[in-house]
């Protein structure tokens, strides 16, 4: 997610800051080689090791994490559009499907079984909001009303799920530290909502701008966290960091496409390049723990 949302936003740059084309293609290259790895090793676990896959769905956290496969694939058709569009359209049809499946299973989990409030953590928002990245892809392909009904889905499922996670995470109890970098996804419904209703709507109008408004708002909230989160040990929760700051430079981005102004280059440098820079921490830090034999530990 983090690899495709930074390539989109790196495409989008070429066309409002002059930036090299072929950063942002690169990316999503990666991206796709990325996801056919990791997707490939999710075969192999489940071959070998199923009972682990079946404990991974039904843990209350790391279940919700199912829903970055269908998003991984979103942004994958986003990337192969300007080359392949029928490919595009058919990977983009398999993405929604299993995407609306998974938020599907999320509510009837939630539903069967109310959870304790330590439950309730901020990745809970990428099986259900992340029906909003849809329409980002989907108009583009032609698919206005399903990407319409999507996004109402997402913005929708994320009006009702915002209040409860900021009480959640308000009055407590806290997030643990290896969940505490998971807080930026907060950042990527209003990003991704601001640049799904631009695509919908036709432009970056009054909508698109207040959802970008809001996400601004959550950017400078979250970055008076920037010291507190970078005393935190790694885990693989800060890839957390990477596809919502991406998802926010590329909002920005289109704003400054459809809004042009004189002082606006150094700014949507500045967001595209940090958040560059994140993702290559992260992916620095993940190597670094691969390599030390410590990336993958079971809990406690």
């Amino acid at each position: 997610m983090g690899l495709g949302g930074l390539g989109l936003a790196w495409r989008e740059a070429a066309h409002v800051l002059g930036a090299p084309a072929l950063v942002g293609e690169a990316l999503l290259l990666l991206a796709g080689l990325v996801w056919l790895a990791v997707a490939g090793l999710h075969a192999v676990r489940l071959a070998r090791h199923p009972e682990a896959l079946a404990a991974d769905l039904a843990h209350p956290i790391r279940a919700a994490f199912a829903g970055a496969v269908t998003i991984g694939l979103m942004l994958l058709a986003g990337g192969l559009l300007p080359y392949a569009r029928g490919v595009a359209a058919a990977v983009w049809l398999v993405a929604v499907a299993g995407h609306v499946l998974i938020a599907a299973w999320t509510v009837r989990g939630l539903l069967r079984a109310p959870r304790e409030a330590a439950s309730l953590a901020p990745p809970m928002l990428i099986p259900l909001v992340g029906n909003i990245l849809a329409p980002v892809i989907g108009a583009k392909l032609g698919f206005d009303a399903l990407s319409w009904m999507m996004f109402g889905l997402g913005a929708l499922l994320w009006a009702m799920l915002q209040p409860i996670l900021l009480a959640r995470l308000v009055t407590g109890p806290a997030l643990p530290p290896r969940l505490r970098p998971t807080l930026v996804i907060l950042l990527a419904p209003p990003s991704v909502g601001a640049l799904a209703l631009a695509g919908l709507g036709g432009g970056f109008g009054p909508g698109p701008l207040a959802l970008l408004g809001l996400a601004a708002f959550l950017a400078l909230v979250l970055a008076s966290f920037a010291a507190e989160f970078a005393k935190l040990p790694f885990a693989m929760s800060w890839w957390g960091w990477t596809f919502p700051t991406a998802a926010f430079a590329a909002a920005a981005l289109a704003a400054g496409r459809a809004h042009p102004a004189a002082w606006q280059a150094p700014l949507l440098w500045l967001l595209l390049l940090a958040a560059s820079a994140i993702l290559a921490l992260v992916a620095a830090a993940t190597l670094r723990a691969a390599a030390q034999g410590h990336l993958l530990q079971p809990e406690g």
